[in-house]
This record gives C-alpha cells, sequence and structure tokens, in this order.
C-alpha cells in the first residue's frame, strides 16, 4: 500500500493545503489572517502560482497540526517534478546535427517537421538501413546506443 505522501508527490502543496482548508470548513482569507499573512499570499499557493517558504509552512503545520516539515516536503517534491519535466522538454526539442544527415534520406519528409523523439523508431531503422557511417554515428550519439539496440531487437 502506497503512503499518503507517495500518491501526492509532485501535487504542489498549495492543492493540498486547500483542500485540508476544505475540509475542515476553514476560510483561506481568515485563515491567512489568523496566521499574521496576507490573504492574497495564501490563495497565491492555493492555486499553485507561488512556492511555499518555509517560515509559512511551519505557521500552517503548526496551526493545522501537520506533521512538520510535511509542505516543505511537497513542495521539494513538486519542485523536483517541475525539473524533471524541463529537462524532458529541454530533451524533445533538441534535435540531431543535421548536417551530418543527407536530406535524401528522408525524401518523403519535411526534415523540419519530425518528431524526433515520437518517431526515433522509424529514424534509426531508415537511417540504418539507407544511411552512412557518419549518419549512423550521428543517430547513435543524439539517441544513445541502449535506445539504437532497443529498436533493432524489436524489429
Amino acid at each position: 500500500m502506497k503512503s499518503t505522501l507517495n500518491i501526492i508527490k509532485g501535487i504542489h502543496p498549495g492543492f493540498v493545503l486547500e483542500r485540508e482548508l476544505k475540509k475542515r470548513m476553514l476560510g483561506k482569507g481568515q485563515f491567512a489572517i489568523s496566521l499574521g499573512e496576507f490573504p492574497q499570499t495564501l490563495t497565491a499557493i492555493t492555486k499553485g502560482k507561488r512556492r511555499m517558504n518555509i517560515p509559512l509552512a511551519m505557521k500552517i503545520e503548526n496551526s493545522l497540526s501537520l506533521e512538520e516539515g510535511y509542505l516543505m516536503t511537497l513542495q521539494v517534491y513538486y519542485d523536483i517534478e517541475q525539473q524533471k519535466k524541463k529537462l524532458n522538454r529541454n530533451k524533445t526539442d533538441k534535435k540531431p546535427d543535421l548536417n551530418k544527415i543527407r536530406k535524401i534520406i528522408f525524401w518523403d519528409t519535411d526534415m523540419s517537421k519530425i518528431d524526433w523523439q515520437k518517431q526515433k523508431k522509424a529514424v534509426i531503422q531508415r537511417i540504418f538501413e539507407r544511411g552512412n557511417e557518419i549518419e549512423r554515428e550521428e543517430i547513435i550519439r543524439f539517441y544513445g546506443s541502449d535506445t539504437i539496440n532497443d529498436v533493432k531487437r524489436t524489429n
């Protein structure tokens, strides 16, 4: 059975806080004022537009009798998830060095429209069927030999 933390890992702590406040039938504005915070601050956090900070997290946890560090742990997991998404976005934006790949290999396709991640199986097959050594080396560099071997095994 998964722990609660494992289930909600990657979710902004503000969303969890909002749910907790609703469950306890507490208004965000009044709750923020009771903590000595601006209601706008708490609202921005519960909408996921602002990060949770340590002093505020400690005030909230103390006030709601939550485990110490719970909200900041969620914030860290959320930050990790966002960083992973950013890295994946950067990875999918990349493409191989097209100067090393002859256009004739993709004679039936506009190379600027190839999604190099989604269509990697077709790209790898085509390069290894019709490409020269330089093109094969570039595709191996771009995708990595593990990915190349996986695609070759499935054929």
